[in-house]
């Protein structure tokens, strides 16, 4: 998302003439996130993104690649691969793996209405439901193993005692969870509102795949909620995350054990999106344009999450 690789006008004609898309019209980066290298690409036949992977396992990419493929052949609001004249979604652009999408219409928003939230609920539930025929599987790169150790790293690294002790105390809470207990699946697990398109209230499109993996479904749902239902201040929004919810159970209904897990997979989720900004934070990478999000954000929803029982599933 964020532009760490530059790549010219003449490296992309040559890139494009692989696929059947006909001439480059023209391009531009997208100035956003903090993984891959994006960029808009517009040819005779149509709108695209074209996504230079940064960090990603190269094994792991036909995995997100195929999901996607998957989900858009059932459906789903999920960009297709485009394939190339000899029938590959994954090829090589400026030395990094790079892959071509159907751009989807719609735009991200910032500020999100009820139905909004509710078509995004329904929508996760149908992924959960479509992931399930999927025969591909990935771990989660940002599991619990990854929360311990960048946790720890961090705290280490740290000068704030606050933030210390939030770590340290938080890890310790979460080491009373196994999510591996609880149903399973492929999930989104970055499913924030700039990876939701709409056009006024209707859902669009669903991007960025490339957190995608085999893990608690809760957890998305978790995920999601933290994301779309709650202030800038770090405070819950009841009515979004009541739209957001019973939209989601209306098309897959939770176990027992997840009622009882969700305290603590809220505080999950938040834990790995606090982590992941004050990492990015604590070591800022070079690029282009570079986006790094603030860390304080999910901070505050994880403070808000251990002061407050969240409502009833």
């Amino acid at each position: 998302m964020s532009v760490f690789t530059k790549v010219s006008h003449t490296q992309l004609r040559r890139f494009l003439k692989q696929y059947p898309v006909g001439a480059l019209i023209g391009f531009q980066g997208i100035g956003e996130g903090v993984e891959n290298t994006n960029y808009f690409v517009d040819t005779e036949d149509g709108r695209w993104v074209l996504t230079l992977f940064e960090r990603l396992n190269y094994a792991d990419l036909p995995f997100f690649l195929g999901l996607m493929d998957h989900l858009a052949s059932r459906g789903f609001a999920s960009a297709m691969p485009a394939r190339t004249h000899d029938g590959r979604n994954l090829v090589t652009l400026n030395g990094k793996p790079a892959a071509l999408t159907r751009r989807l219409t719609g735009q991200s928003v910032l500020f999100a209405t009820l139905e909004q939230c509710r078509q995004v609920g329904r929508a996760l539930g149908e992924l959960h439901v479509a992931g399930q025929s999927y025969a591909g599987h990935c771990d989660n790169s940002r599991g619990a193993l990854w929360r311990e150790q960048t946790g720890r790293l961090l705290a280490r690294k740290t000068r704030e005692a606050s933030i210390r002790k939030l770590i340290d105390d938080e890890l310790a809470q979460q080491m009373s969870i196994d999510l591996a207990s609880l149903p399973q699946g492929v999930i989104h697990a970055d499913l924030f509102r700039d990876n939701v398109l709409f056009v006024d209230d209707r859902l669009t499109g669903v991007i960025d795949f490339y957190y995608a993996c085999n893990d608690a479904l809760l957890y998305d749902l978790a995920v999601t909620v933290n994301d779309w239902c709650f202030e800038p201040d770090g405070t819950l929004n009841p009515s979004r995350w009541d739209a957001m919810v019973t939209a989601y159970r209306s098309r897959r209904e939770l176990t027992d054990n997840e009622r009882a897990a969700w305290p603590l997979v809220l505080r999950a989720a938040a834990l790995r999106f606090w982590l992941s900004r004050l990492y990015d934070w604590t070591f800022p990478r070079e690029g282009d344009v570079v986006h790094i999000k603030d860390p304080e954000q999910y901070r505050r929803i994880l403070a808000y999450h251990r002061e407050h029982a969240p409502p009833v599933l």
